[in-house]
């Protein structure tokens, strides 16, 4: 049976190979060369492998030693930073939000989302993008306080989880001044000969664009699929192709990316929701986005 693992002996070795060898790291930990060969050979029964091999007159990491030295450096480095962590923390207090955001979300619409909670005085607000299923797994560990996405959370036995409708916005067409003008007779047909970007279908609004042109027997000239939709704007605004986004941000819209609208979407819209926990305390400010009028 394998020795119980123990951060104490991790920590020796740490030392050793960050030092180059078992006598400079006793010098450095003020310790015996016996004390410190002894830490790290338990260190290795524990792990069931050698992680320091003889070269020369010196050691050398093994490849299980690299493996152990990479884990090492993360857990001991994020070590030497919590006394400022807690010192900052404690000195300048603030209400800190986790907020998970599914990548297929216009930035524009998540800013406008979160506006409720912007205006708490001490915010530090901390926002991660990523797949829908990864932001549910945080969220069920409790690394997320909320995660907002176009589509409402699947069902899941093993999670309570709520989906609150947080808006919705229809859609329109958006390009250059010089797309939209060329764009504008006979639109929405005119579509099918113009250079046209879309969001990939990892988004909800995707099936429902597709649908959109299926209606019109419309067979778009796809220029260019973007799973991160401020991309997919930046092309848009380059000239590489007109592009649909939500009416929601019309106005910042032109202003971020000297865009013109070109038509509306008829019958496409893009639904918002804040995701969360079934908790019996809830975050103050995840209660303050789910109350904000939509």
């Amino acid at each position: 049976m394998s020795t119980p693992f123990n951060y104490k002996h991790l920590y020796y070795f740490w030392v050793v190979a960050k030092e180059g060898g078992i006598s400079r790291a006793a010098d450095k930990l003020d310790m015996a060369v016996q004390t410190v060969s002894a830490q790290v050979r338990e260190l290795e029964r524990s792990l069931g492998y050698a992680l320091l091999k003889p070269a020369g007159r010196g050691l050398v990491l093994t490849e299980a030693g690299l493996a152990a030295m990479r884990q090492a450096d993360q857990i001991f480095q994020l070590g030497e930073q919590l006394p400022a962590l807690v010192r900052d923390t404690v000195s300048t207090p603030a209400v800190r939000l986790a907020v998970g955001i599914s990548d297929g979300l216009p930035k524009l619409v998540v800013h406008r989302l979160l506006q409720p909670a912007l205006t708490e005085p001490n915010l530090r607000l901390l926002c991660h993008e990523g797949e829908l299923d990864d932001l549910l797994g945080d969220l069920a560990l409790h690394r997320l306080d909320v995660v907002l996405s176009d589509r409402p959370a699947p069902t899941n036995p093993n999670i309570k989880l709520y989906s609150h409708a947080l808006g919705s916005s229809a859609f329109a067409w958006y390009g250059t001044a010089e797309l939209v003008k060329a764009a504008s007779t006979n639109f929405p047909q005119s579509l099918a000969d113009m250079p046209v970007l879309l969001p990939t279908a990892h988004t909800a609004v995707r099936v429902r664009l597709d649908h959109w042109f299926e209606q019109r027997a419309i067979r778009p000239r796809v220029a260019g699929e973007f799973e991160d939709s401020a991309l997919l704007k930046t092309f848009g605004a380059g000239g590489m192709g007109l592009f649909p986004a939500a009416e929601w941000v019309h106005e910042n819209l032109l202003a971020h990316y000297a865009v013109q609208r070109l038509g509306p979407c008829e019958g496409v819209t893009e639904e918002f929701f804040a995701i969360g926990t079934e908790r019996k305390v809830k975050h103050p400010l995840v209660q303050r986005l789910l109350q904000a009028p939509l």
